[in-house]
């Protein structure tokens, strides 16, 4: 959902990192980097002082930031340091506004283009959830300036709160993590019991599973696997924490869920809203998963939804703990996505956050529930787990041309695709050897840095942060022209919202040269460039099935959307354009293949259910990777081989 906010966003400038712990000793130079395993200390040092286990305090802290400090910068929700203590109203003070997109969010040419506009504000008074941090400065007389930009102040805020917690609950501060769930659940400001377990069980996972990485900052942190931990879950019979909601919710046990839904409802003037009712898969198949971004906050999202003139999704998840709400059924068909032929086949996920605020990072408890979710929701409705079946809001094409400079961009470069399909345990490794004529991007993500402009005022840089996108270049030269997208009509920018001239992790491209560390690929009709060295490869060899015209053809046409030939529409139903894009596949040029699709259209134009129809024609498209976003061509226009 990238979008005029309708909340303010968080802020982003990042405060410089200071040095964990005292100050530099003259044995070292005031500006040399902090030791690597200065945080692992910090961490014991803080376990130690506040009587709270290590593993316990490493394992809370990876399930909010994987132990990363992100430089001072909040989260988007306002949280800061390793252990996410957040302070949402000092975010909120220095939030930054950002808009763009004009699509229409239904993307149906049968009905009139919906451009609806809402407005909401933060709460006048935030959840404790949104408000650990003040909190922690009381308990260590620490300032919360220190708290915010001192990842080892973070660390003990982190400490005091689980050691108050464990004292609340009338527990006593055992050295044995089994004692500690219910502190554990206790921390993340969950307000219901299902949240507060699920958070929980992530946290004892991540004990029991043992975890090591390299933090943003440099910093080696190690959490030593302990299998035998097993915690003691009643201790949350007395928490207070209201029963579940999750009566009516299509998610899996492993994640806390609650129906709020989006409402079905009349408007008048034979007006209605916020989504389709529907009967999949029985009448058409669910072939995609579109991730998303709110551009908002949790509250003001959730107004949204569950107003009637404004659009809808099926679920949206929270990010200070992972917490979902369902707002659609997987049977009907949601507003989501700017092309209703994508909307009819797809489900919808808005995650808590700003694409534009690359500081404003997402928690791993986040990205674990959403991946349990798109588990369970592939496997239910048979969808594969790849970027062609699980895509982002910004891999979604424009229906027809005029639609494509208006297309939404979100979740963007800062979503960390790559870590996302592992713990969708669908890892992209290499599948074939290393001259294959297809390659999977996947270039390391804290590493890759590429700069952005955009994020704060025009045509300022955004901060330098890890992103899941590569940059692609006309020749093997930095210094080249960008490629050039002529369906936007624009030249190509740096902007961080210009998806002209890059890839992303996970997706797919047919070899099209190389040249020393440089790989081209087939994309938007041309040849487009990418370093690819072998010491920092931002790509993989990949095997699968692609493309090309068919002999005797110069080229073929593509298309935003599947839709049937005109003989197919049954009286009653309007005939639907199939209207190629700007866009064509050139004789000896390739593309990757998602699947092969029938030509199909919803005909939902009315509150009455009654005249909705599925159209099938006798045309059948094959998907293709053909830019950042994908798109159709008709397989009779096209060849069809395997790459190995």
């Amino acid at each position: 959902m990238r979008r005029s906010p309708v909340v303010p966003a968080l802020a982003t400038a990042a405060l410089l990192l200071p040095l964990l712990g005292a100050a530099p000793s003259t044995a070292r130079p005031p500006d040399a980097p902090p030791a690597p395993d200065r945080l692992q200390r910090a961490f014991a040092d803080a376990a130690a002082e506040y009587r709270v286990p290590e593993s316990v305090l490493l394992g809370v802290s990876y399930l909010q930031s994987r132990w990363d400090a992100h430089g001072g910068a909040p989260s988007v929700t306002g949280g800061y340091g390793p252990l996410h203590l957040t302070d949402a109203r000092t975010a909120l003070a220095g939030a930054t506004h950002h808009g763009e997109g004009t699509e229409d969010p239904r993307g149906d040419d049968a009905r009139a283009p919906l451009h609806p506009k809402a407005e909401a504000s933060p709460p006048a008074e935030l959840p404790a959830r949104l408000t650990t941090l003040p909190r922690a400065a009381e308990l260590t007389g620490l300032s919360e300036e220190k708290l915010r930009t001192d990842p080892a102040a973070n660390v003990s805020g982190g400490a005091a709160l689980l050691a108050a917690a464990q004292r609340d609950l009338g527990e006593p501060l055992s050295s044995d993590p089994a004692h500690w769930y219910g502190a554990v659940a206790r921390f993340s400001g969950a307000e219901d019991s299902a949240t507060a377990v699920a958070y929980a069980n992530d946290v004892f996972e991540v004990i029991r599973a043992g975890e090591r990485r390299t933090t943003d900052a440099g910093q080696r942190v190690t959490l030593a696997a302990r299998p035998d931990v097993t915690p003691d879950a009643s201790q949350l019979d007395g928490a207070g924490l209201r029963p579940a909601k999750a009566a009516g919710t299509e998610c899996p046990k492993s994640v806390s869920c609650e129906w709020i839904p989006a409402p079905y409802e009349e408007l008048g003037d034979g007006d209605y809203g916020n989504h389709d009712l529907g009967n999949r898969p029985a009448s058409q198949r669910i072939r995609y998963i579109v991730v998303h971004d709110t551009e908002g906050a949790w509250n003001g999202v959730l107004s949204m939804v569950q107003d009637p003139t404004y659009v809808s999704w099926n679920y949206t998840l929270r990010s200070t703990d992972g917490h979902i709400a369902q707002h659609v059924k997987a049977e009907d068909v949601a507003w989501h996505a700017g092309n209703w032929y994508v909307n009819a086949k797809s489900i919808g996920l808005e995650h808590e956050g700003f694409l534009a605020e690359p500081d404003a990072w997402y928690t791993e408890a986040m990205y674990r529930s959403s991946a349990r979710l798109v588990k369970y929701l592939a496997k239910k409705y048979d969808i594969p787990l790849d970027r062609q079946h699980i895509l982002g809001h910004d891999n979604v094409p424009g229906t027809t041309t005029a639609t494509i400079p208006g297309m939404h961009t979100d979740p963007g470069p800062y979503w960390d695709w790559r870590h996302y399909f592992q713990l969708l345990g669908r890892p992209f490794e290499p599948t074939a050897g290393s001259k294959s004529g297809l390659v999977t991007i996947r270039p390391d993500y804290a590493a890759n840095r590429p700069r952005y402009t955009g994020c704060e005022t025009k045509g300022e840089p955004c901060a330098v942060h890890g992103s899941s996108a590569v940059r692609l270049y006309s020749d093997h030269d930095v210094n080249a022209p960008l490629i050039r997208d002529i369906g936007l009509g624009t030249a190509p920018t740096t902007g961080v919202n210009d998806l002209s001239s890059r890839v992303s992790t996970g997706q797919q491209y047919a070899v099209a040269d190389r040249w020393g560390d440089w790989t081209a690929i087939w994309y938007l009709g041309q040849k487009a460039w990418f370093r690819n060295s072998e010491e920092n490869p931002a790509a993989v060899p990949a095997s699968g099935r692609v493309i090309t015209p068919r002999k005797g053809l110069d080229s073929v046409p593509v298309y935003g959307r599947a839709y049937p030939e005109q003989a197919a529409y049954p009286a009653g139903v309007p005939a639907q354009a199939v209207s190629p894009l700007p866009y064509r596949v050139l004789a000896g040029q390739e593309y990757v293949v998602g699947e092969k699709v029938p030509g199909e259209y919803y005909y939902a134009v009315t509150f009455d259910e009654a005249s909705h129809r599925v159209v099938t024609g006798r045309d059948v498209y094959y998907q293709i990777q053909y830019g950042h976003r994908v798109g159709y061509v008709r397989a009779a226009d096209v060849t069809l081989s395997t790459v190995r």
